[in-house]
């Protein structure tokens, strides 16, 4: 442990570069893979056939082997920030997209009908009643879809993607090495850190996005 210590001590700052450039990748497809799920949930949730296909495609993204989905990315893309984030928009994509679909279906229907009879259309029905209901639900999707995304964007250290994958796929080139071991570890426990500052800032975020009411 005494080792493992000396090298963060000696390897900190490129172990927080490596650190920045995964929560970046990470950010990034998160914020297109938001975009989408809720957008795309919206348009079907009240549509059962639209829907069921919709969560299918998604489903079937996530069935593709990771080391396979980024090579085939990179005649495409080619290397970089590209491959990484298409391949990590494909894979945090269904949480999001379900829950928002689950989150929406879940608003009493008599909520709807009554800001119907206050002389709500259906967008404000949508944007002051139904999504803020739909909200917990919605950014459980996100808290998942994230530690997903933390997980598989070590694997776009295949692709030249950013992260701290870098260090896990060197250590494992090494094996038997001195620093391999310390290499892999510092991988795996900055990814294990990043998980759980994300976590922690959608939680607080969802608590203070969504109202009293709902919370109690």
């Amino acid at each position: 442990m005494g080792g493992f210590l000396e090298y963060l001590a000696l390897n900190w700052d490129h172990v927080v570069e490596l650190a920045i450039g995964h929560a970046v990748v990470v950010s990034i497809s998160l914020a297109i893979d938001i975009a989408i799920g809720v957008s795309l949930g919206v348009l079907v949730f009240n549509r059962e056939r639209a829907a069921n296909v919709a969560l299918a495609i998604t489903s079937t993204f996530l069935t593709i082997p990771s080391f396979a989905l980024f090579g085939l990315f990179i005649p495409i893309f080619g290397l970089g920030y590209l491959p990484a984030v298409a391949a990590l928009v494909m894979y945090g994509l269904l949480p999001i997209l379900r829950n928002t679909i689950a989150g929406l279906r879940s608003v009493d229907p008599a909520v709807a009908e009554s800001a119907q009879g206050m002389g709500m259309n259906a967008r404000q029905r949508l944007l002051r009643i139904e999504l803020p209901l739909a909200w917990p639900v919605i950014i459980a999707g996100v808290r998942v879809s994230t530690m997903l995304l933390m997980g598989i964007a070590a694997i776009a250290a295949i692709v030249g993607g950013p992260g701290l994958g870098e260090d896990i796929f060197s250590g494992l080139a090494r094996v038997g090495s001195v620093t391999a071991l310390d290499l892999v570890l510092g991988g795996i426990l900055g990814i294990v850190v990043l998980a759980l500052i994300f976590d922690t800032f959608f939680n607080v975020l969802g608590k203070l996005t969504t109202s009293r009411g709902i919370r109690d």
